[in-house]
């Protein structure tokens, strides 16, 4: 049996994250908190799920640029590895920096750093449509000659060390500041301070950084999150608050060039008023805010759960048939969408819990066949009118000690 050893990068990342969370504990910081911890998961658990469907697109596109369009056929030797992680980290500078000044990349860049906590979580804080902006990046590196084997090793090479500087736990590091990118370096970068805006954009070397004049140092307690805080751990939201804004503005811009403009602009350049009207439209804020013991540990279950699923799906991805696959995603985006409205106290947080179980019945049908769909079909009915006559109430106020 073969299985894919890329999955057990899950339980090593969560394992570092409960020892950071261990070590805060001892030094008697306030780290983490709970609404964060689980939103930053949250995103982190759909990116890798649906990385599983486009990584080996990213390899395609990779292989045909290097194939059609090469201008130097690069061997594989130490040397050339060292010039690709240059290379590679040289592209990501570019990305990286480009992704905070021009509202296009920003939109889908922007969920990285949402996060008011600072912690080993918030390196999970990157999506799919980051991924797919990356890869157009790092399309140069076929160009220049690099074998596609070579650019998706040291992509998962170059992606492992970010996870560890983001973190508060460890301090500056004498002479490794001068060369690679630490986290106290990475700290500023995701600080909202008017001296820390705009800086550190290096992955590994932090000496592009000195070289483009875009190098601070960390002297001032970083503030971390936007300048103009999301307050908001709904998944959903999260996503696409800032692309709503944006076609907003763009929408009230007058003249087709000036939308064009504006979409290359620089993101203070979006109106900032426009997200409390979209806010007030779309996000339906409660002012109730669960706290107890039980519902955290009803989100920390479904976490618990779909991380468990995940792993297992990841582990057996070459054995799992495509309507599975289908089934198993639709059932983590689904539970990732629920936590985002329970940490919000959506009244709307039963559908997503029905979705589930539809997505349920419909595994089941895939398993034992046709005969079931009609059984699972008078369950399915059953439970929707036990909800809107019985269950409702209940679980409102199981969930949020409220009633709905």
């Amino acid at each position: 049996m073969q299985i894919n050893w890329i999955a057990f990068a899950v339980p090593l990342f969560l394992f570092f994250m409960g020892v950071e969370y261990l070590v805060a504990k001892r030094q008697k910081k306030k780290y983490f908190t709970f609404n964060n911890s689980v939103a930053n998961l949250n995103v982190g658990i759909a990116e890798r799920l649906i990385d599983s469907f486009t990584v080996g697109a990213f390899y395609f596109v990779y292989n045909y640029l290097h194939q059609h369009y090469a201008l130097f056929d690069i061997k594989t030797n130490a040397w050339t590895w060292i010039a690709l992680l240059i290379a590679t980290d040289f592209v990501w500078y570019w990305y990286h920096r480009l992704a905070h000044e021009i509202n296009v990349f920003w939109a889908v860049h922007v969920v990285h750093h949402q996060s008011e906590d600072f912690n080993y979580t918030v390196s999970a804080r990157i999506t799919v449509f980051q991924a797919v902006v990356r890869t157009g990046f790092w399309s140069i590196l076929p160009v220049i000659g690099f074998p596609a084997e070579m650019i998706t090793t040291m992509l998962l090479v170059h992606g492992l060390y970010p996870f560890f500087i983001h973190t508060r736990t460890i301090g500056k590091l004498g002479w490794l500041e001068h060369v690679f990118v630490t986290p106290s370096h990475h700290r500023v970068h995701h600080a909202s301070n008017p001296d820390y805006l705009d800086k550190n954009y290096g992955d590994v070397f932090i000496f592009w950084d000195k070289l483009f004049g875009t190098f601070a140092e960390e002297q001032e307690e970083p503030v971390y999150g936007l300048t103009k805080q999301l307050d908001s751990h709904s998944f959903l939201w999260q996503h696409f608050h800032f692309l709503l804004e944006l076609v907003e503005h763009a929408r009230r811009t007058p003249g087709f060039r000036a939308k064009i403009k504006l979409l290359f602009d620089k993101p203070d350049a979006v109106d900032p008023t426009i997200r409390e009207g979209l806010e007030n439209q779309l996000l339906l804020r409660s002012s109730v805010r669960a706290t107890s013991r039980r519902f955290r540990g009803y989100v920390v279950g479904q976490l618990t759960g779909i991380l468990l699923i995940l792993f297992t799906y990841l582990l057996f991805d070459g054995y799992v048939s495509v309507p599975v696959k289908v089934l198993t995603t639709l059932f983590i985006l689904l539970t990732v969408i629920n936590c985002g409205a329970l940490l919000e106290q959506r009244q709307w947080v039963l559908y997503p819990e029905i979705g589930r179980l539809i997505v349920l019945w419909l595994g089941l049908y895939l398993t034992l066949g046709y005969p079931m769909l009609v059984i699972l079909a008078y369950i399915g009915g059953l439970s929707l009118w036990a909800y809107f006559s019985l269950i409702q109430k209940r679980y409102f106020r199981l969930v949020y000690g409220t009633v709905g």
